[in-house]
């Protein structure tokens, strides 16, 4: 089934085109055409990951097949278009066809009667599609084009209602600051490259590994590829684009949250792992930037009223997470939490989506006791609370547990036999910070289900269940939410299946087992922070919510560290205003001034030409042809057909010439 894997991508592709060519001529905007191609993307993405298990039971070399085209020889390299498929993009596959297959269905209700529908699924497909191709990419370069298609459609979608100026300026704010990124991005290939002679990734880790790339080539390279990871993956200090990406449709806030757009980089930097682990300074700095992604993401989310801000503000947090545990050796429990993040929070974001819906508002103010009125949407939601909060034995629990474990060993805390380039003060402070991060996660996660479910309700409308076609994803969604953490956790007999899948060449893969004190001490976190968070919240909205009165801490966390306003006062605005403007005035009376100087010229002289055609050439042919004219008519009346005219005028003439020549 893997030799066919490149169909994944594909079936999408075309879904793109036939929606956006014929969409209008199709029932229902040619929605079905997006959900039927991802449909068939899952069915053979389904068939690799079984191959890639029975591998991993078969106890055989890690799966990988690797197929290539090449296209052309160039620099000492060559350009392929090629696919590599191994258990970690089997699992990827699995991540981004599920949840794009459920939002797309979930957006035929949700989005229905839509002015531009039918460009919303022809662009999630797109959007699928880069996804997709990053994912089964054997180089570098293909890896980008996945990666830009991805950047341009994200536009697109959190655009969707530009037509409201806010929506309008998220739009591109994403855009412009995933670029940023991306410039670094850019330059980690074209490092990787030269260090290399290659683009395929298979390549570039052998080059690593053997000592054939130098040491600072790696670096190098690996801290440059990361800046990519830091834009998409919304990482500190570049973070910000990714809570304004909520002013696009919650559908679209599912599909960039649990498996598209923020996955990507914490994909990138899995798939070149082996190459990242020979690189202690890039450890140490996705170290020190996911601590403080983390708890700055999970400080901001206690403030927020907006329910889907919550969530992404969490979904920053957890994307902090991956990266910590990357940074810290964990490869397996880095990848294991995006597998169990991705369905947990698409139910999460899909359920708030089916409140929003209901209520009619993002606020959870206006919210408060809809448990009774959406029995279905508060079960699911619940699930994805309680998962996303840590709860024992649900998904999150176990991938959590891993990282905050993998984060002990890096500090020297827990026992560790291996070598680990990550330095132990790093470590340590990436301990420290998922432990606390764990206890705030609870508590804002808790928060925001009371808000919404607990109490009475606050809003100004008759809330209601939403229709099948929303409620039905997210049953199906919280299944995973609830048992998908099993397939890696030690409860399970063959509890390594999931580290072998997705295990690289020479990885030495673990079973997993319980660390009891760290166990003991998460469940503990969780219980502390839902707890104290039940104990505020669980009557609803309190008339003095404590969040919200801390004084300088809620200003600063309301104010987002004041990052934005840093941003817009020492760039956004400056540039805007002042090199613009002046950008502007150099373009129009410097650049611009010699065309416009010919073009007034040619102008002229154009007009002159014209004057000169109209009055002297076009007047003396058209003076002539009235002259012609003239005589004509004057003519005309002397032939009128009347004898007795002619003789008259016959008598006349002669008598005239009579006079004349007898006057002679």
């Amino acid at each position: 089934m893997a030799d066919y894997a490149w169909i994944i991508p594909t079936l999408p592709a075309v879904a793109f085109f036939v929606i956006l060519l014929l969409g209008k001529r199709l029932p229902r905007g040619g929605d079905f055409v997006g959900i039927a191609a991802i449909s068939g993307s899952l069915v053979i993405a389904i068939g690799v990951l079984v191959q890639a298990f029975q591998h991993a039971g078969g106890g055989e070399h890690p799966f990988v097949v690797e197929k290539a085209l090449k296209l052309v020889d160039f620099g000492g390299g060559e350009l392929t278009l090629g696919m590599k498929v191994d258990g970690l993009a089997a699992a990827m596959f699995i991540v981004v066809c599920v949840v794009s297959l459920l939002v797309q269905v979930y957006s035929t209700s949700y989005m229905h009667g839509d002015k531009r529908y039918t460009f919303f699924f022809a662009i999630l497909s797109m959007f699928t599609t880069g996804m997709l191709l990053v994912t089964i990419a054997d180089n570098l370069l293909l890896m980008l084009v996945g990666w830009e298609i991805m950047g341009v459609c994200s536009y697109f979608l959190i655009g969707h209602y530009w037509e409201e100026q806010p929506n309008s300026n998220a739009a591109i704010k994403a855009f412009l600051t995933t670029r940023i990124g991306d410039v670094g991005f850019m330059l980690g290939i074209a490092t990787l490259f030269i260090g290399a002679h290659s683009f395929k990734l298979t390549e570039i880790i052998e080059a690593a590994e053997q000592g054939h790339m130098s040491h600072g080539y790696v670096v190098a390279g690996t801290l440059l590829l990361f800046c990519g990871a830091i834009g998409k993956s919304a990482q500190f200090p570049l973070h910000v684009w990714l809570p304004d990406a909520m002013a696009g449709p919650t559908p679209v806030s599912a599909l960039i949250h649990a498996a598209t757009m923020v996955a990507s980089g914490i994909y990138m930097v899995c798939r070149l792992y082996p190459v990242f682990e020979l690189s202690g300074p890039a450890l140490n700095m996705i170290g020190i930037l996911a601590a403080i992604t983390m708890l700055m993401a999970a400080l901001i989310a206690l403030v927020q009223d907006d329910i889907k801000k919550v969530l992404a503000y969490s979904t920053v947090s957890q994307l902090a997470y991956m990266t910590a545990g990357l940074s810290v050796g964990g490869y397996t429990a880095g990848f294991f939490h995006l597998f169990t993040h991705a369905a947990f929070k698409a139910l999460l974001f899909l359920g708030a989506g089916s409140v929003i819906h209901a209520v009619g508002t993002n606020n959870m103010s206006e919210m408060g006791g809809l448990r009774k009125f959406m029995p279905r949407t508060h079960a699911t939601f619940l699930i994805g609370s309680l998962t996303l909060a840590g709860l024992f034995p649900l998904a999150a629990f176990w991938s959590k547990d891993e990282v905050i474990v993998d984060a002990c060993r890096a500090a020297g805390v827990c026992h560790s036999s291996e070598h680990l380039a990550t330095s132990p003060m790093v470590g340590k402070l990436v301990f420290a910070v998922t432990l606390v991060t764990a206890l705030l996660t609870a508590f804002y996660t808790i928060r925001m289900y009371c808000l919404t479910f607990r109490g009475t309700y606050r809003g100004k409308t008759h809330p209601h269940e939403s229709p099948a076609a929303m409620t039905v994803p997210l049953m199906v969604l919280a299944v995973p939410a609830a048992l998908l953490g099993l397939l890696g956790s030690p409860l399970l007999k063959n509890g390594a299946y999931f580290g072998k899948v997705i295990a690289f060449a020479g990885q030495e893969v673990h079973p997993p087992h319980i660390h009891l004190a760290l166990g003991l001490t998460s469940f503990a976190l969780f219980a502390v922070g839902a707890g104290v968070g039940y104990a505020v919240y669980g009557k609803g909205l309190p008339r003095r919510d404590p969040t919200l009165n801390m004084g300088f801490a809620t200003t600063l966390f309301a104010n987002k560290f004041y990052l934005d306003d840093l941003y817009m006062n020492a760039f956004v605005r400056p540039i805007r205003d002042r090199v613009a403007t002046a950008a502007n005035w150099w373009n129009q009376n410097v650049f611009d001034a010699p065309p416009n100087l010919l073009g007034r010229a040619a102008i002229s002289a154009g007009r002159g030409a014209y004057s000169v055609d109209q009055h002297v050439v076009d007047g003396a042919v058209n003076g002539s042809g009235r002259t012609a004219d003239y005589l004509g008519r004057g003519l005309r009346l002397l032939q009128n057909g009347n004898v007795q005219a002619y003789a008259t005028a016959m008598f006349i003439g002669i008598v005239a010439l009579a006079v004349v020549f007898s006057a002679r």
